[in-house]
């Protein structure tokens, strides 16, 4: 079986980790055309990668040779690109979130399905060392059961960030430190600790910025399985912090800081994975972290079309986190406990 034969949609700041990925995984991976409307964003991307461009959608959805799309434009135009692939028989990889709201997000997914196409999306701390290394452990019963899960992203975003147009608006991003940067940490934690059944707390927006939707968000939550635990986000913490996920369990803790691990066993034994280095991201420079993860989101993608298996990250398992977002600020504007849709 030869090189996958992709096409990518998309060449603003998200590309870049991606197209990087896709240098590394050129035996594996043709990239066979990539497309932005805008004629100065495709010179200079063709300026940086050794990728062919071409100016219309339409020449990727008519290419018989391409077998999927990675889709790496602003949110509210997923579900219209994505479907569009989709009715075209193309595998999808789509940058998060899924869409604007869920109701858009479900119709994407549902779509997907029905096209007999693969949609993967790009939630790629999933991928990290450190995490799938804390799965390993919970799955094999090695912590016990998981009684708390607190979470703690605290990044920094200036105001010129938000300044630019669509930037934090609920019409082009869907939403802001909840959708736009916290929804990875929050989809590792929901991986590792299961479903969240109901959420209360807080959610505004912070005199640091100005921008339509929030920026710092401190709830409590309980889980599923009856544990319970917080979630605190924010976009106005300066510098900028690791994200972090804590775990109390039966038998022991773990913390996961960025991409570094600590579990500590009741009976003495401890396990660490040191930081290194590939979980940056948080402070004013959004990008500033290298592309290894993003690498490991297309190479399972690639795999899963090759074995006719679904991604790590599915659209169905996409679609728990925007539920959870989806409770989370309603919590905050309703001031009361909501439930998690199922």
């Amino acid at each position: 079986m030869g090189r996958l034969r992709l096409a990518i949609v998309g060449l603003g700041m998200a590309v870049t980790p991606h197209a990087k990925g896709l240098l590394d995984l050129a035996s594996e991976v043709e990239v066979v055309a990539a497309f932005s409307p805008s004629a100065a964003r495709r010179a200079g991307f063709a300026a940086r990668f050794p990728f062919p461009t071409c100016d219309s959608l339409d020449a990727i959805l008519d290419d018989p040779r391409i077998e999927a799309v990675a889709v790496f434009t602003p949110p509210s135009t997923h579900g219209e690109i994505g479907l569009a692939c989709a009715a075209a028989g193309k595998h999808v990889l789509m940058e998060k979130p899924l869409e604007v709201g869920t109701a858009r997000a479900e119709a994407l997914v549902r779509g997907c399905r029905q096209a007999g196409v693969r949609l993967g999306v790009v939630l790629q701390h999933r991928f990290r060392p450190a995490g799938q290394r804390l799965a390993e452990m919970l799955a094999a019963d090695a912590l016990g059961r998981i009684v708390g899960c607190s979470v703690t992203i605290r990044l920094w975003r200036s105001q010129t960030y938000y300044d630019e147009p669509g930037r934090g608006t609920l019409a082009r991003d869907g939403g802001g430190v909840l959708m736009t940067q916290g929804i990875h940490t929050l989809d590792l934690m929901l991986s590792l600790a299961g479903p969240v059944e109901t959420v209360t707390g807080f959610v505004t927006t912070t005199p640091l910025h100005r921008m339509e939707t929030e920026d710092m968000v401190a709830v409590a939550v309980r889980f599923a399985s009856g544990a319970i635990g917080t979630i605190e986000a924010t976009t106005a913490s300066f510098p900028g912090f690791p994200e972090e996920i804590a775990l109390v369990c039966e038998r022991g803790t773990a913390r996961l800081r960025g991409a570094e691990l600590l579990v500590q066993h009741q009976d003495g034994r401890r396990e660490a994975i040191a930081p290194d280095g590939s979980a940056g991201g948080a402070g004013a420079d959004p990008m500033a972290f290298p592309h290894d993860h993003h690498r490991a989101v297309m190479a399972d993608f690639v795999a899963a079309i090759r074995e006719g298996r679904d991604p790590k990250v599915t659209g169905e398992e996409a679609l728990k986190v925007h539920r959870l977002i989806d409770a989370l600020i309603a919590t905050g504007r309703e001031g009361r406990p909501v439930a998690v849709a199922g």
